[in-house]
């Protein structure tokens, strides 16, 4: 069993590891030459102001008197700039926002397995391309561009990460600390001869990231007091930086100012998703070389934000957040960045025709090196005669529009030649993405085909176990032929010398020499696929056709749970009318009615909003004095008990009864004190990590009978779950776990009369130490129904209050018991074991069904794996590479998440057996007590 648990783990990793290369792979190259504009640039300099986390509409809103929220920003857009809506893509986040903006390339999706806070990845920037840059802010955000720059020209200034706490009294002094220390920078440099000279060249950039906004976004909401002023205060902030520069400089107008965003944010304080909110960006851009404000009779667009903003009468530019970088490039006359996908906005500069024809010539030229890199070296690691190109732009075609385009710049028909240039780079990234994806199909047909030649030889080990069906066949049949491990290996020889000759990476042979053992495997079941075959031949036809219906039906529902979370309530619904098609309603009234019960109360909870709702401490409190309640009667059914060990165990129910009341004190106490603005108690703090390291003690000091020690298990892990929840949701799993002891009676009540356990009382049953103590029970029908319980029930523990496959479903408001300053892996680690509560005490409860039912866990786990796995291709075939970012990267996280569960289930059942069969022994009690 363990062997093939670990080559069951390799096999999924192997499949999970294949997303990476077929969806997660690096867009990026290198290689190209840099392309600049040959003529004089309009701006010297360029400052360029992020303000993290704002939204365009709470920018350029009128607050509710009626005047401007950003008086200075308003001004510049009706008197001085351009302005519009930046788009940003999913996901929405600082990092991939701050790249798109200052690189110009989008979220490079290898970074998902190699890093968060730095781009793990080498791509040039804007930065890197000027002659000096000086950034203030957030150290997460500058040490992406300041680390791994060539030469020693730039120079960061940040403040302590420590700053960034989501509790504090006062967030906005991230803000103004940047802006003061612009302030006294260029005071500074007035004094110091060098730094005087270095900021009067040219090429120079400077860098103001503002995290204030995004910061009291998370802790209060976008709506809150404390957003609205942040943005009042950037806009002050904003405008006395350019004053300070115009007394710098002069007033010499050489000086380039562009305003706007790394990522927008919902109404309930998140983002990282494809909502609206998040990816409209607030752009306005200023000074030397931008178009003074148009004013236009009437604008349309798809959205209603002019009339609501009164701005219906100023024209509006909206760009793509990746065409930002090389405006900026266009603007002070440095090279674009290399790896910079963005279309230069020729409308918003204020320059000559030549200048804007020459400027969107270097940009398509810039973005078809790398087509042409790209192409040189999918070339170059494809056989000739395989090799496919991407015809929409051959050598010829690229040649005779860059020759037409200098034609029309030298006839001076420019717009002619901007427009072909357009076109250039369209044809010029959808070639990118031709060569990006050129190996797809044939590593997705590898895949797949190891997909499924691995569920069918799972399928077939489950029935051998169980089912003779290799009588009457001879001895020659049910031996492997040569010949065919002959062919198996001959095959694997030729794909070896195939992918060797085109110099692929090694992971390319994993996924195709993968299939070919799995396969083989399967190929020496062959008897017992011919014994299957003639068995569902004596089947009737209609009973074969109806469970193979149910089966697939009860697939889709949970495929369809991933889309619409009340597909699992229809579920619920359905399993509530359980007892009613079987004996089990006139054999066990009063629990059919409690399963009944539990199940619709659970079925209440996918219907509840996801994201968006209000914190409601009250909610937490009320679960926290339910569990209290159940403790209570506990603890009176054991003092009734007259044994010896009475005592050890009600100081154990005690000391849980008082974590609980500890973590309802703590969330009320925190939740207070962050509403005054004073912080996250110290005390609080404390208490909630005892609690967190005692959860993982407290079951194993219970008794290993049945129902002590998952009532054990479900009052510890509560006692965590409601420090790390805001609302209703922490009501879930009690009413899950109830849903879990309900099961386990009613799989008792469905045993035929011949399994021995089923006279036992579950009260009594103790958890034992044994992976396999069923291996002789044949399997039933009803064991396939259990083994889809229990993936329903790991999907509703999934979806059942959140949706994991969303980033905007978390709520950072969830781990402030523990602490609020920013720390991505900390906070992602608490949410994760906030998500992990659920299934553990789904997992336990199902170790009990096992138990109580004489289930081979073998078995099970096989046909578990099997539905998980029949998921997971589901979700392979629907994932998708075009469309909106959002659709695409749903449809890759599905995948991935269907994936981490079938892996991850290997990991909650080891937890669960530790959980359940467990126990550690006090000092100085006899042995006896496990007995």
């Amino acid at each position: 069993m363990l062997l093939y648990i670990i080559l069951g783990l390799l096999i999924h990793l192997v499949f999970f590891a294949s997303i990476f290369d077929i969806y997660f792979t690096s867009p990026l190259v290198h290689g190209m030459t840099p392309q600049f504009t040959p003529l004089p640039p309009p701006a010297k300099r360029l400052v360029l102001f992020v303000a993290d986390g704002l939204r365009a509409d709470k920018l350029y809103e009128l607050d509710e008197n009626g005047n401007p929220r950003a008086p200075f920003i308003r001004n510049i857009i009706m008197h001085e700039g351009s302005w519009g809506i930046s788009h940003t893509r999913v996901p929405t986040e600082s990092r991939p926002g701050h790249v798109a903006l200052i690189a110009g390339f989008y979220e490079d999706v290898s970074a998902v397995a190699r890093g968060w806070k730095e781009n793990p990845v080498e791509f040039d920037s804007l930065i890197n391309e000027t002659r000096h840059t000086w950034c203030w802010g957030s150290p997460d955000i500058l040490a992406m561009f300041t680390k791994g720059a060539s030469g020693n020209h730039v120079f960061a200034h940040n403040y302590d990460a420590y700053s960034e706490d989501f509790g504090a009294q006062d967030v906005t002094k991230l803000d103004t600390w940047v802006f003061d220390n612009v302030k006294e920078f260029f005071h500074a440099a007035r004094n110091n001869q060098s730094l005087f000279s270095k900021l009067n060249e040219d090429k120079i950039v400077f860098f103001l990231h503002l995290l204030g906004i995004d910061t009291n976004g998370h802790a209060h909401r976008p709506s809150s007091r404390d957003y609205l002023n942040n943005i009042k205060i950037v806009d002050e902030g904003v405008k006395e930086i350019v004053s300070t520069l115009k007394d710098f400089y002069g007033n010499d107008g050489k000086t380039a100012f562009i305003f706007t965003a790394d990522h927008g944010m919902t109404d309930w304080g998140s983002h990282g998703a494809g909502h609206p909110l998040e990816t409209c960006t607030p752009f306005v851009t200023w000074g030397a070389g931008i178009k003074y404000p148009q004013k236009v009779l009437a604008q349309k667009f798809d959205d209603t934000y002019l009339q609501e903003w009164k701005l219906e009468n100023w024209k509006r530019q909206d760009v793509n957040q990746a065409d930002v970088a090389p405006l900026m490039a266009a603007l002070i006359g440095v090279p674009f960045p290399l790896n910079s996908v963005g279309t230069l906005p020729v409308d918003i500069l204020n320059s000559t025709d030549l200048f804007k024809a020459e400027s969107m010539f270097t940009n398509a030229v810039q973005i078809l090196e790398q087509f042409k890199v790209k192409m040189a070296q999918k070339k170059e690691a494809t056989l000739p005669f395989l090799f496919t190109p991407f015809n929409s732009l051959s050598d010829s075609k690229q040649i005779n529009i860059l020759r037409k385009a200098r034609s029309y710049i030298k006839q001076k028909k420019y717009d002619e030649a901007v427009s072909l240039c357009k076109e250039l780079i369209n044809l010029a990234l959808k070639g990118l993405s031709y060569y990006h994806t050129y190996d797809r199909f044939f590593l997705a047909f590898n895949v797949v085909l190891g997909f499924v030649g691995w569920t069918s030889y799972a399928s077939l080990l489950i029935i051998k176990s169980h089912c003779n069906l290799t009588r009457g066949v001879s001895k020659e049949v049910k031996k492997p032929s040569h010949l065919l491990s002959c062919s198996f290996i001959a095959v694997g020889i030729l794909l070896a010398l195939f992918l060797l000759i085109q110099a692929c990476p090694w992971t390319y042979y994993v996924y195709c020499l993968l299939p070919l053992p799995v396969w083989y495997a399967v190929l020496r079941e062959f008897p017992v696929i011919q014994g299957l075959v003639t068995l569902l031949l004596t089947f009737p036809p209609s009973h074969f056709v109806g469970y193979l219906l149910l089966f697939i039906l009860g697939v889709e529902v949970l495929v369809l749970s991933f889309f619409y979370r009340y597909m699992l309530t229809a579920g619920l619904i359905a399993f509530a009318g359980w007892p009613f098609i079987t004996p089990l309603w006139t054999r066990a009234k009063s629990t059919s009615l409690s399963w009944i019960f539990f199940c619709l109360l659970l079925a209440v909870f996918p219907l509840m909003p996801v994201v968006g709702r209000k914190p409601n401490i009250f909610l937490v409190v009320g679960a926290g004095l339910l569990v209290l309640l159940l403790s209570l009667f506990v603890v009176t059914s054991v003092l009734k008990r007259k044994d010896s060990f009475v005592s050890e165990e009600l100081v154990l129910h005690l000391l849980q009864m008082l974590s609980t009341v500890l973590s309802m004190c703590v969330v009320y106490g925190t939740h207070n004190s962050l509403l005054k603005k004073q912080g996250l108690p110290l005390i609080n703090q404390v208490v909630s990590w005892i609690i967190l390291a005692s959860s993982f003690v407290m079951p194993l000091l219970s008794p290993l009978i049945l129902f002590d020690r998952l009532f054990s298990i479900l009052v510890s892990s509560m006692s965590t779950y409601l420090l790390l929840s805001t609302g209703y949701e922490a009501l879930f799993p009690l009413v899950l776990s109830c849903l879990m002891f309900v099961w386990i009676h009613m799989e008792q009540e469905t045993l035929p009369q011949s399994v021995v356990f089923c006279k036992q009382k579950v009260s009594s049953i103790q958890f034992t130490y044994n992976t396999d103590i069923t291996q002789f029970r044949d399997l039933y029908l009803d064991d396939i129904r259990r083994a889809f319980f229990l993936v329903f029930f790991l999907m509703t523990a999934f979806f059942g209050t959140g949706n994991i496959a969303s980033i905007n479903s978390f709520d950072l408001a969830s781990v402030y018991c523990f602490l609020t300053v920013f720390s991505p892996y900390m906070m992602g680690a608490l949410m994760m074991w906030k998500i992990l509560i659920p299934f553990a005490l789904v997992m336990c409860a199902f170790e009990a069904v096992q138990l109580t039912t004489q289930l081979s866990s073998k078995s099970l786990f096989l046909i578990v794996i099997n539905i998980s796995d029949i998921m997971a291709l589901h979700f392979f075939f629907l994932i998708k590479d075009y469309g909106s970012w959002l659709d695409i990267g749903t449809s890759i996280s599905h995948y991935v998440i269907v994936m981490s569960l079938t892996i991850f289930l290997v990991f909650l059942n080891g937890l669960a057996q530790m959980l359940t069969t467990k126990k550690l022994k006090l000092c100085g009690r006899p042995k006896s007590h496990l007995t």
